[in-house]
């Protein structure tokens, strides 16, 4: 109870931080809930009913094709969660072991974060774009280049942590010992990159939303038939004037997404960094 509690006190500090704490757990409950909290199949087609206002029976109206939009949002929410998720594993299980490695041999170093340099020097949505072109689309080459845009920023970060761990009293004291470099990456390193990687990959997270839905607005990302936010807006985009509420709804579902990853990615970091989480324990204190 006091360890949920420790991780807690940052939430529970800033309302802004709760308020983003609460709109992710509900992303991700109705993502995972999905096909009971749903009314209708996102899929289903009312050409009778299309282009309805916000009403009783569809709370967020129909599309053109009479599709129920608040059945495509909460599907929609299954897809970012997905792509989040993949882009977060994708990111991290390649950027870490690259700026390890990177910065334990000198060497490899010297070549790998010179590629790292080389595709930040792209602008993100530019490099996804071209390697969607190259790989083409779909849900998976979606996930794969918009990690490898991230994988970038996580191994420059994983880099220069692992360059100052290295010159820690600690590390130093071991290796003076006779340890080797995998035994202090094992033991030393990697435990303590767990912290600034969790507040990177909430962070990354984020990105990915907004990453996906402009691959899925430029029709590069998920296929049409497939409900995402990002989809949605490509889709909705003639009707602007006649039916804003179909850009709005999934246009503020990202939004929301995105910002509330990021508070929360501030908590963590308040909670993880040592100067922050100083600074919020005398919070409050005479």
């Amino acid at each position: 109870m006091e360890l949920m509690l420790s991780w807690l006190a940052p939430f529970m500090k800033r309302r802004l931080s709760m308020f983003g704490l609460i709109v992710m757990i509900c992303v991700i409950l109705t993502a995972l809930l999905a096909p009971l909290i749903a009314p209708y199949d996102p899929l289903a087609i009312d050409p009778i009913g299309r282009l309805q206002e916000p009403n009783w029976q569809h709370w967020l109206g129909t599309d053109h094709f009479g599709r129920d939009t608040l059945s495509r949002v909460i599907y929609g929410a299954r897809l970012a969660l997905l792509i989040g998720t993949g882009v977060v594993t994708f990111a991290m299980a390649t950027g870490v072991p690259i700026g390890v490695l990177s910065a334990l041999f000198p060497r490899w170093g010297n070549i790998l974060m010179r590629m790292v340099d080389l595709m930040m020097a792209f602008p993100a949505l530019l490099l996804a774009m071209g390697l969607i072109v190259i790989l083409g689309q779909g849900v998976t080459n979606a996930i794969l280049a918009i990690g490898v845009v991230y994988l970038t920023t996580t191994a420059r970060i994983t880099y220069s942590v692992t360059l100052r761990l290295k010159a820690e009293t600690f590390v130093e004291a071991g290796r003076s010992m006779g340890a080797g470099t995998w035994w202090l990456a094992t033991r030393h390193i990697i435990p303590n990159l767990v912290s600034p990687l969790l507040v990177q990959a909430s962070f990354v997270f984020a990105f990915a939303q907004l990453g996906a839905a402009s691959l899925d607005f430029l029709g590069l990302g998920a296929p049409p038939d497939i409900p995402s936010w990002g989809n949605m807006l490509s889709e909705s985009r003639r009707f602007i004037t006649r039916a804003p509420w179909l850009l709005f709804f999934p246009g503020a579902m990202i939004v929301l997404t995105a910002f509330s990853l990021n508070l929360v990615g501030d908590a963590l970091r308040d909670r993880l960094d040592p100067r922050f989480r100083d600074d919020l324990a005398n919070k409050g204190k005479p």
